[in-house]
């Protein structure tokens, strides 16, 4: 049950993550927000990386990588910048709201993609699980008046759900493919890899049609620094929590982190919570109890 804890830090981690990014988004816009992500994370992955190696208690030989691992792990990292393409172009439409609740399904998906690709069938609880968490999410997104669920944002959100989805399952894929490595170095080196890779194709996709961006996060370093600290932590946890138990699990029990985002708005931003959220938290709060139960 140690998958638990691990994700439940990473999903505070990735709280605190959006918190520095949103800040960004101004500035860099949406893309050069999570460029900063990736891009300033990478010091923080190589700096746990080398510690596993230093510390006598974790200390081994860099793990033996091979063309599966890779195969699983470009998958996972393609499938999570592919994700946010497919968001922001649920942004763009009218009705964006409806597609963020779409995107939301990713539970549903990583349950459907795990059984495809990994043969990891979630169990009649965990179903259950998901199915009233994602039931829950989706009601907190639900914009105040009515909107029609339908049309292209409903469809983008699906989509971006989808691309979460395959990016759990890619790492979870990597992961099993060296279980004779031990959980938090074979995250360690997934993520400082994946967030190379990733950094690689979307900083050169910016350097190209927006050049602007990478100047304001250079110039927004200290932000930064703190979103691309605290999603190197985030990618830690989830990747490890990946190599301790199923994807379904693990994407179901991060869906914790609405609840942070709504306490952190509650705290701060001194926002009042209207009965349809409350419901929607209750369902939330209700299929991670399944969960974990």
């Amino acid at each position: 049950m140690l998958w638990i804890p691990i994700v439940i830090l990473a999903a505070l981690a990735q709280t605190a993550r959006n918190a520095a990014q949103r800040s960004l988004v101004a500035q860099a816009g949406t893309l050069g927000a999570t460029l900063a992500r990736f891009l300033y994370g990478i010091p923080f992955a190589a700096a746990w990386v080398a510690l596993l190696h230093a510390l006598p208690a974790t200390a081994s030989a860099v793990p033996p990588f091979h063309a599966a691992w890779f195969g699983w792990l470009v998958l996972g990292a393609v499938g999570q910048l592919a994700a946010t393409a497919f968001m922001l172009a649920a942004m763009k439409q009218r009705n964006f709201v409806i597609g963020v609740a779409f995107s939301k399904t990713d539970a549903l998906q990583v349950a459907l993609f795990g059984t495809l690709f990994l043969a990891e069938l979630p169990g009649w609880t965990t179903m259950l699980a998901i199915g009233i968490a994602t039931a829950g999410v989706v009601l907190l997104s639900l914009p105040p008046k009515k909107a029609a669920w339908s049309g292209s944002a409903a469809l983008w959100g699906v989509a971006s759900g989808a691309g979460f989805a395959i990016s759990a399952v890619g790492y979870r894929g990597a992961a099993l493919q060296m279980p004779e490595v031990a959980p938090w170095m074979v995250s360690g080196w997934g993520v400082l890899i994946a967030q190379s890779l990733q950094t690689v194709l979307l900083g050169g996709w910016l350097a190209l049609r927006s050049p602007q961006a990478l100047r304001a996060i250079a110039t927004a370093w200290r932000v930064s620094t703190i979103a691309g600290a605290m999603g190197a932590l985030a990618s830690i946890g989830w990747f490890t929590a990946f190599a301790l138990t199923t994807a379904a699990n693990v994407r179901t029990l991060g869906l914790v982190e609405v609840i942070f985002s709504l306490a952190v708005s509650h705290r701060f931003l001194r926002e009042r919570l209207a009965p349809r959220e409350l419901q929607g938290l209750a369902l939330v709060v209700a299929g991670l109890l399944v969960l974990m139960a």
